[in-house]
C-alpha cells in the first residue's frame, strides 16, 4: 500500500514509525515492559499500533517544531498549508523563550479533539527542535496544559529527534 502513497504521505509514515520506534525502545528500557511489533494504521485510526502486555496498544504520533523554517530544514521539504499556518502563527505570536511551552500546549489542545474506535491510545510526541531538550521539557511539566478531555490513556514525549535523551511522561 505504500506504493499507492505520494511521497509526502510515505515520508509521514516513515517519520511516525521512527518516532514510535524511539519511544518503544526507551519505554522498554525505562520500565522493563516489552512493547513490540509496530504496524501502521489507515487514516481515522491512531497512526501506529503495537503489542503491549499481550494486547493491542495504539499510538498517535505528533512532532514538535518551533518554526516553519526549522520544520522545513529538519524535514528537508515543503510543508502542508495547515502545518505552515500553525508554525507561522506560533512564530509570530510567541516570544522565543515561551515557544516550547506554547508549541507543546498547541499540540495537546489540537490532539484532544481526536476520537478513535479503539480501547487504548497513547499520544507520543517527538521533539524535533534541536535547541529544545528533555531537561527543558521536564522543567516545564508543571506549566503544560493537558486538556481536561482527551482520548489518551498516557501522553509521552521523546526528548530529542534522535531519541538519545530518553522520554518524558506528560500524562497521567
Amino acid at each position: 500500500m505504500v506504493s499507492e502513497l505520494n511521497s509526502s504521505e510515505h515520508e509521514k509514515i516513515v517519520l511516525e514509525h521512527q518516532a514510535a520506534k524511539l519511544f518503544m525502545r526507551w519505554y522498554e528500557h525505562e520500565t522493563g515492559h516489552a512493547i513490540r511489533h509496530l504496524w501502521h494504521n489507515r487514516p481515522s485510526k491512531p497512526d501506529v499500533s503495537c503489542r503491549f502486555e499481550g494486547e493491542r496498544l495504539d499510538l498517535e504520533v505528533a512532532h514538535l517544531y518551533g518554526s516553519e523554517q526549522e520544520a522545513m530544514q529538519i524535514l528537508k521539504r515543503e510543508l502542508s498549508d495547515k502545518t505552515r499556518q500553525e508554525l507561522q502563527e506560533l512564530e509570530n505570536n510567541t516570544e522565543p523563550g515561551s515557544r516550547l511551552l506554547t508549541a507543546l500546549n498547541r499540540i495537546l489542545f489540537n490532539k484532544s479533539f481526536k476520537h478513535y474506535k479503539t480501547k487504548r491510545v497513547w499520544l507520543v510526541i517527538r521533539n524535533a527542535h534541536p535547541a529544545w531538550s528533555k531537561t527543558q521539557i521536564q522543567a516545564l511539566q508543571h506549566c503544560i496544559t493537558v486538556p481536561a478531555t482527551h482520548p489518551f490513556e498516557q501522553i509521552w514525549i521523546v526528548g530529542d529527534w534522535d531519541g538519545k535523551s530518553g522520554i518524558v511522561q506528560l500524562f497521567p
